[in-house]
C-alpha cells in the first residue's frame, strides 16, 4: 500500500517527496474535497496523510472519511510551522482515554 500527502503547503510536499511520498498541495475546501475524492478512488493508497491545518479548518471533511470507511488510513501531521496541539497532548489524551492522572 502506498501513502499520499495532501498539504497546504508547498515546504511539508517537497519533504515528503524526499521521503518518498507522493502529494499534492490545495489550499480551499472544494480542492480538498476534489482531491480527497481522487485520492479514495485509489485502491493502492492506504495512508493519506494531511496537513493539522485541514483537520482545524475542515474537521466535517476529515471526520466523515474517517467515520465511513476503514481504509485507507487518515493521519494528521504537523506542517513547517510545526504542531498546533499542546505540549502535554499524548499525556492528556491518554489521561481522558483511560481516566487515570498519570
Amino acid at each position: 500500500m502506498k501513502m499520499y500527502l495532501i498539504s497546504d503547503n508547498v515546504d511539508t510536499l517537497t519533504g515528503m517527496r524526499l521521503a518518498g511520498v507522493e502529494g499534492s498541495v490545495v489550499h480551499e475546501k472544494e480542492e480538498l474535497k476534489a482531491k480527497l475524492d481522487e485520492v479514495l478512488a485509489d485502491k493502492e493508497i492506504g495512508i493519506i496523510l494531511l496537513t493539522e491545518k485541514f483537520g482545524r479548518e475542515f474537521p466535517d471533511i476529515i471526520d466523515n472519511v474517517k467515520l465511513e470507511r476503514r481504509l485507507p488510513l487518515i493521519v494528521e501531521i504537523p506542517d513547517r510551522h510545526g504542531t498546533g496541539r499542546k505540549a502535554d497532548f499524548i499525556t492528556s489524551y491518554v489521561n481522558e482515554a483511560i481516566g487515570l492522572r498519570l
